[in-house]
């Protein structure tokens, strides 16, 4: 479940993403307009790490851009910063690429072997609790009952072609410019209003 806040943030979601993804090999052109397609969520099991996936276009092109704000710096983390923001209710959050930081990894690696999809939206609006719907649906999975690791994911390659990365037994492959597609064998797609055909956001395969 993730809690949302009625709050003021500077920059917003949509200025880091249009200041930051340009200056990265997969990113739009700089100077492309950059539009909000979506987004959806994952919970940190510890409740301090925000962890989301936006979806963006430019161009006539769809980007995926995993973010994770953080109350403070992560540790080795500096060539993953995008940049900081200003919540007024949490106060200085710290961005960094989602593809970087470990606990993002281990969530979309979970979500992609099982299906069991996006984090839940509450709010709190004069008193009351809110459901938050998601903008973006996802689905997926794949895996059996057996009991496998989901973490210590390396990143191996980060272009405009995807993102691959690898620990002792499986491989993720991220696609930073989604497009339709048939669902992997284990993996997730999306979709979103006015978006019929999902789009292929990552396919697991063991090595």
């Amino acid at each position: 479940m993730a809690i949302l806040h009625n709050a003021t943030i500077t920059p917003t979601k949509l200025e880091v993403i249009a200041a930051w993804a340009p200056t990265q090999p997969w990113g739009p052109p700089a100077g492309e307009e950059v539009k909000v397609v979506g987004a959806f969520r994952f919970d940190d099991p510890d409740g301090k790490v925000g962890m989301e996936t936006h979806l963006v276009s430019a161009g006539g092109t769809v980007y995926a851009v995993p973010l994770t704000y953080r109350e403070a710096p992560l540790e080795g983390a500096d060539d993953a910063l995008a940049s900081q923001m200003e919540h007024s209710v949490l106060g200085t959050r710290w961005i960094y690429d989602g593809l970087r930081d470990p606990l993002f990894v281990t969530m979309l690696a979970a979500v992609s072997m099982t299906g069991q999809g996006e984090a839940l939206g509450l709010a709190v609006y004069e008193g009351r609790w809110y459901v938050a719907p998601s903008t973006v649906r996802i689905s997926g999975g794949g895996w059996g009952r057996e009991r496998v690791p989901v973490d210590a994911f390396e990143l191996e390659r980060d272009d405009e072609s995807g993102a691959t990365l690898r620990n002792d037994r499986f491989q993720l492959d991220v696609f930073r410019r989604p497009v339709p597609g048939p669902k992997p064998p284990i993996g997730l797609r999306a979709s979103w209003d006015g978006q019929d055909d999902p789009v292929v956001l990552t396919a697991f395969s063991e090595r």
